[in-house]
Formats: C-alpha cells, structure tokens, sequence
C-alpha cells in the first residue's frame, strides 16, 4: 500500500519519494561501518534505490534475488482500497479473512510469496556460516517471512509484525532455529523521518 491508498505489489514499481530516498541515507550513513558479509535484495526499484547508500557506503554489490520480490497483487495493482471492494468484492473479502490461502485476483496467496522468499533464506544458510546478511525487501514478504520462520500462522502476517518503513529486524539462526534479535527498529532514522506517516 503506497502513501495515497493505491495497492502497490510486484507489478507497480514507484520509485523511493524523496523521504524515501532520505530514509535509505539515513539508514545508509548509520551502518556504514558495520561489517555486513553481503546484500540480497528484491529486483524492484524501490528496494534498489532503498539498498543503494549502504551498498555504495559499504563497498558491497547487491544480489538481486526474484524472490526477494513484494507480494503479487494481480488485477488489484495500482488500485485503491475502495475499487478493489466494488470491482473484486467476494475475492478481497476472502484474501482479507485469509490471505494464506486466498490470493488477490490473479494474484498470489501468502503461502506462495513464503515458499520463495524461503529460497533466499536457505541460499544465505547455506552460503554463510556466520557474519551478518543484510536483506532488502518488502513490508508483505518481511511480515510473512517472519511468521513462517517464527512458527506463526501465515494468514495473521499483516497483523503479528509491524513493518514501518527503513526499519531493520534482526534474526540469529543458530542450533535451535531463528532468534529474533531485533523487530522493526528504526532508531537508525531522524526523529522528523520517524514521525512520518
């Protein structure tokens, strides 16, 4: 959902707004000298423009995966709320009850957006015994991805996390499984681009 109420998954590319563009800075200039081992992140110009200062800053190219890629919204990209309601009534109230297992029209469902970007997780296991990962993605497949990895039901994903934007979550795997370490932190940003709506 973008800042005017238009549906915005993976077949709407916007660029960052220009508070966007200041967040990704921010973010950018706060973690610069930490030590990240790589990038991975969704194809889409959002999150490339987003992952742009840290890489630059950090002396990192990005690995732009597929499945790093915003929920697929189908035939509800780039419309309101309200149209949504009248042109595809009986989906949007199917998705909203459970999007797991309902996908927008033409679109795809909560379990399939988890399966792909599962990919990307188990290609950093498996790459990277140790050191920290940063990944650059999307406010769905974030929220879902940390039910499926925290053993929470994926059809709640929209409301167990909260996902502002240019936050930072942080997850440890380790013998026992996922650790969160951190959720959706954005202590990293100005306090006027915290109060942004």
């Amino acid at each position: 959902m973008s800042r005017d109420d238009i549906l915005c998954g993976c077949g709407v590319d916007p660029d960052l707004t220009s508070e966007g563009t200041q967040m990704a800075r921010e973010f950018g200039e706060a973690f610069r000298a930490f030590p990240f081992e790589a990038i991975f992140c969704s194809p889409l110009l959002r999150t490339r423009a987003t992952a742009q200062p840290i890489s630059e800053l950090a002396g990192l190219v990005p690995e732009i995966r597929e499945d790093l890629k915003e929920l697929d919204l189908g035939k509800w990209e780039g419309l309101c709320r309200s149209e949504v309601m009248q042109k595809y009534h009986d989906d949007y109230l199917r998705w909203e009850a459970d999007p797991a297992w309902y996908a927008p029209t033409g679109g795809e469902t909560a379990n399939a957006l988890v399966l792909r970007a599962l990919r990307v997780v188990e290609e950093i296991k498996g790459r990277f015994d140790k050191g920290a990962i940063l990944v650059v993605s999307h406010k769905a497949t974030i929220r879902a991805l940390l039910c499926a990895l925290f053993g929470i039901d994926v059809c709640r994903f929209r409301h167990r996390f909260d996902c502002p934007l240019a936050s930072l979550s942080v997850i440890e795997f380790g013998d026992h499984g996922p650790l969160m370490r951190a959720l959706a932190d954005r202590s990293h940003l100005s306090e006027q681009m915290r109060k942004l709506k």
